[in-house]
C-alpha cells in the first residue's frame, strides 16, 4: 500500500524518522510531508502514535484532470463501493487547479458527482455529504492535470488530541509543539532526569505534549478516549482487531510508564491561561505529572535543578503585543536564564527573530518552522557564559573585522577578489558598463554575491553590494558569522570603497509580494552607469536595488529590436528595460507595475535620461489583471513585448497562485494576443530548473536565447535566468 502523511512545513524529517521508527519501508521525504509504503498497521500506528503529523493518506489512484470530465470519467473509475455503503456519507477535500478546474469547490463537486452517481446507477441509491463527520472522507490533489485520489485515515487533522478544552490568544498546534520539544531534544533531556519548564506556558501545549513524549504516552489514545473522529472508523476496509491491538499495546506501554517521576511546569501570569492550562492538563489525564501556576516572568526563578530544557513561545507582535512590551519581555527572559538557568539548555519559537537579540545569547542552531502561515526561528541555546552576548562585553565592528583580516580565510578570500575585480574592471570597461558582478560564491564556503556599482556622476565613486545567500541550517552559525567577518573585513582594501559605502544583505527566496515590501524609509538613490544610461539604484530600502544586472544583455537587446516599435513591458520594476527600449528608438511605450514606488522609479528613470514624454504611458495595475483585460478587449498592439514575470505570484483576477512554471503557457497565450503579427515577445524568468512547455505552444515560432544574455560577469550561474524570443509562427523567418 502507498501512504502520504502530511506535516507542518520543516516537520517532514521528524515524521520521516517516526515513520522508520514504525517499519515503514521505503519512505520519501517531500516538503509537505512523507510518501511511505507500508500495510495498514502502519497507517494505524502512525494516526496512534506521530506527535507530528496531520493527517495519513491511503492512496487509491490517479485520475486526468485537464478537464472536469476527465477528472469525473477517471473518479468513476474506481470502485467506491470497496470502501462505502450507498447509505454512507462522505465528503471530499480538494486542492490544486488545472486548465479546466480552476476552483476548488468545483473540482470537489465533479468529484462528489462522479462517487454518487456510481453508487446510483449500482444500486439505485447514493451517499449522501456530510462535510463534519462523514463516514469517508476523499482528498483529492490536482498537479500538473492529474488528480491524486486518495483515503483520509485521519478524519479531522491528527494535531486534535482532544485535551484542549480552550485556548488563549496564538496558540500552537499540538504537533508543532511536539516538533519544537523534538528538534529541541527533549526526549534525550527526559531520560537523562532533566526538567521541562515553560515560563509563558499559554494553554500548556508545550508542557502536555512534553509529559506525553516524557511518559511514553500515544497522542491517539487522548483522542480516542475525548471521542475523536478517525476517517477509518466507517470505512469498508477497516481491521477493527488490528486497531483494537494497538491501542491495547499503547495503553499497555502507557501503564509501564506511568510511574516514572517528572519535573514539568508550566508558568503565566495570566490567570485565565492558567487556568485553561489546568482544564487542558486535567483532560490529558497527566494530573500530578505537569505542575501549573501563576508566576510573572520577573520571578523566573530555577529551582528544579541544574539539569534541564526550558522552552517557550512568547509572543513576537503578529497578533498579541507591542514591540516596546516585547522587546522587555525578551530582555527580562534572557536576565532570568543567565541569572539562575547555568548548564541548562532552552529553546525559544518566535515569528520575530529580530527581537531574540533582546535575550542577549548567542543560539547555536536555528531552524525554520511555520506557526500556520507565519515564519517564525527556533533558536536553541546553550546557558553557559561564552555564548551570552552582553553589550559591555562585546567587541566592537572594528575590532571584529581587525581580527576576522588577519584569519587565513581570509587572506584567500581577497585574493580571489582581487584577481576577479581585475579582470573583470578591465573587461566592464569595454563594455561601457560601470555595474557589474565581481563574485558570485566562487569558493563555496564564501556564499556571496558581490556587486560593484560605479556612479554616473563621479569616475571615483563606487559602490558595492553584498549579498550574502542565507546558509542550511546544517551550517554552524559560528562558522557562517565568522566567514560573514572575514569577508567583510577585506572589502574596503580590495575595492578601494569606505565601509559606509558598503552595503549586505541575506539573499533568501521571498515568497508572494514581499519582494514588494520596504525594508527601510532612508530613500538614499544614487546615479549609477549602465551602457551610458543613466540608472537610479537604492542598496538600503528594498530587498533588491532596483537594477538586476544579470538582465544588462537583455536590455540591450530590447534596445536593439525596439526602433520604431510600439514597447510593452510587463512586470517592469524599475522600468530600467523602458530606458533602453525608449533610448533605443521605441516609438511608444506601456510601462505596468503593481508597484506605485517602483513605477514612479521607472518614471525617474526615464527623466534623468531625457526620455519621458507623453508616447511613454505607466500603468499601476497588477500586471496579470491588467494583461487579461487587455487582451480580451484586443485594443491594444505592440511590436516587443518584455514579459519577466515572477516566480511566484498572486493576481485579485486569477484569484489563485500564479506559479511560473504551472501558468507559462497560459501567460504567453495572453501577452501573445497584444503581439503585432510580425512582433516579437521576450519571454525571461529566474526559476533555475523552468522548462519551457515547447509542445504546448506549437502556435509560435521559439528562440532560447538564455545563453546569448549571460553576460561574462555572470558566467558561473548560468540559470540565473531563462530568456526566449518569441514570435507567431505564421511570421515567423524560415
Amino acid at each position: 500500500m502507498l501512504f502520504f502523511a502530511t506535516c507542518p512545513l520543516g516537520l517532514a524529517d521528524l515524521l520521516c524518522a517516526e515513520l522508520k521508527q514504525l517499519g515503514a519501508a521505503r519512505t520519501r521525504e517531500l516538503k509537505s510531508g512523507v510518501e511511505f509504503e507500508g500495510d495498514l498497521e502502519h497507517a494505524y500506528a502512525l494516526c496512534l502514535w506521530s506527535r507530528t503529523a496531520n493527517r495519513v493518506l491511503l492512496r487509491l489512484g490517479e485520475a486526468g484532470a485537464r478537464t472536469a470530465n476527465e477528472l469525473y470519467e477517471g473518479v468513476r473509475g474506481i470502485d467506491w463501493s470497496e470502501h462505502l455503503s450507498p447509505s454512507g456519507t462522505l465528503a471530499i477535500d480538494f486542492a490544486g487547479q488545472s486548465a479546466g478546474i480552476t476552483h476548488t469547490q468545483f473540482g470537489a463537486l465533479k468529484t462528489k458527482d462522479a462517487i454518487v452517481d456510481q453508487f446510483r446507477a449500482k444500486y439505485g441509491e447514493r451517499p449522501s455529504v456530510d462535510v463534519d463527520r462523514p463516514h469517508v472522507r476523499i482528498n483529492v490533489h490536482v498537479h500538473r492535470d492529474m488528480a491524486t485520489l486518495a483515503l483520509d485515515l485521519s478524519g479531522e487533522s491528527l494535531h486534535r488530541r482532544g485535551y484542549r478544552a480552550r485556548g488563549v490568544a496564538a496558540p500552537l498546534k499540538e504537533n508543532l509543539a511536539a516538533g519544537i520539544l523534538l528538534r529541541a531534544g527533549w526526549p534525550a533531556i527526559a531520560e537523562q532526569g532533566g526538567a521541562l519548564l515553560d515560563p509563558l506556558c499559554g494553554s500548556g501545549t508545550l508542557v502536555i505534549e512534553g509529559a506525553l513524549l516524557a511518559l511514553d504516552i500515544a497522542p491517539g489514545l487522548l483522542r480516542n478516549a475525548h471521542g475523536g473522529a478517525w476517517g477509518f472508523i466507517n470505512w469498508r476496509k477497516h481491521n477493527a482487531s488490528l486497531w483494537r491491538r494497538l491501542v491495547n499495546e499503547a495503553e499497555e506501554r502507557r501503564q509501564a510508564a506511568s510511574g516514572r517521576e517528572l519535573k514539568i511546569r508550566g508558568y503565566d501570569q495570566d490567570a485565565f491561561a492558567v487556568r485553561a492550562a489546568l482544564e487542558n492538563v486535567e483532560r490529558a489525564k497527566l494530573r500530578g505529572k505537569v505542575h501549573i501556576e501563576r508566576r510573572s516572568l520577573s520571578e523566573l526563578e530555577n529551582d528544579l535543578g541544574p539539569f534541564g530544557l526550558l522552552v517557550t513561545n512568547p509572543p513576537y507582535g503578529e497578533r498579541i503585543g507591542d514591540q516596546d512590551t516585547l522587546r522587555e519581555l525578551y530582555r527580562t527572559l534572557g536576565e532570568r536564564l543567565r541569572a539562575g538557568f547555568g548548564g541548562w539548555k532552552a529553546a525559544v519559537f518566535t515569528g520575530n527573530p529580530p527581537l531574540a537579540r533582546e535575550l542577549q545569547i548567542v543560539a547555536r542552531r536555528s531552524h525554520t518552522l511555520f506557526n500556520g502561515a507565519i515564519e517564525c526561528r527556533l533558536l536553541r541555546l546553550d546557558v553557559e557564559p561564552d555564548r551570552f552576548d552582553l553589550p559591555e562585553a562585546r567587541p566592537s565592528m572594528d575590532e571584529k573585522l581587525a581580527t576576522a583580516r588577519e584569519r587565513p580565510g581570509a587572506q584567500m578570500f581577497a585574493n580571489r577578489l582581487r584577481k576577479n575585480f581585475k579582470t573583470l574592471a578591465a573587461w566592464a570597461d569595454k563594455e561601457n558598463t560601470r555595474c557589474y558582478r565581481v563574485y558570485d560564491a566562487d569558493m563555496p564556503e564564501y556564499a556571496f554575491a558581490i556587486d560593484m556599482y560605479g556612479s554616473a556622476n563621479d569616475p571615483d565613486l563606487a559602490w558595492i553590494y553584498v549579498q550574502e545567500y542565507q546558509a542550511p541550517e546544517s551550517i554552524d552559525r559560528d562558522a557562517a558569522r565568522m566567514r560573514r567577518l572575514e569577508a567583510l573585513s577585506v572589502l574596503p582594501e580590495v575595492f578601494a570603497v569606505p565601509r559606509e559605502r558598503i552595503h549586505v544583505r541575506t539573499r533568501k527566496q521571498q515568497k508572494g509580494s514581499a519582494q514588494y515590501e520596504k525594508l527601510d524609509e532612508r530613500g538614499e538613490f544614487c546615479t549609477v552607469s549602465e551602457s551610458g544610461y543613466r540608472l537610479l539604484v537604492n542598496f538600503t530600502d528594498y530587498l533588491d536595488t532596483g537594477l538586476f544586472l544579470d538582465h544588462r544583455p537583455t536590455r540591450r537587446k530590447l534596445g536593439e529590436w525596439a526602433r520604431g516599435a510600439r514597447f510593452l513591458n510587463l512586470f517592469a520594476y524599475t522600468g530600467t528595460a523602458t530606458v533602453y527600449a525608449a533610448g533605443g528608438g521605441a516609438s511608444a511605450s506601456t510601462t505596468v507595475d503593481m508597484s506605485k514606488p517602483y513605477l514612479d522609479w521607472a518614471k525617474r528613470n526615464l527623466a534623468i535620461n531625457q526620455l519621458a514624454s507623453p508616447e511613454h504611458g505607466f500603468v499601476h495595475a497588477d500586471c496579470l489583471q491588467w494583461l487579461a483585460e487587455a487582451a480580451e478587449a484586443r485594443k491594444r498592439e505592440y511590436d516587443l513585448i518584455f514579459l519577466d514575470p515572477p516566480t511566484f505570484s498572486r493576481s485579485k483576477r486569477m484569484q489563485d497562485d500564479f506559479d511560473v512554471q504551472r501558468d507559462h503557457v497560459k501567460l504567453i497565450r495572453l501577452a501573445a494576443t497584444l503581439l503585432a503579427p510580425n512582433g516579437r515577445l521576450v519571454f525571461s524568468n529566474n526559476y533555475s530548473r523552468f522548462k519551457l512547455d515547447t509542445a504546448a505552444l506549437p502556435e509560435f515560432a521559439i528562440e532560447d536565447i538564455s545563453r546569448a544574455t549571460i553576460a561574462r560577469d555572470f558566467e558561473r550561474n548560468p540559470r540565473i535566468h531563462q530568456c526566449f524570443a518569441i514570435r507567431h509562427r505564421i511570421n515567423a523567418p524560415t
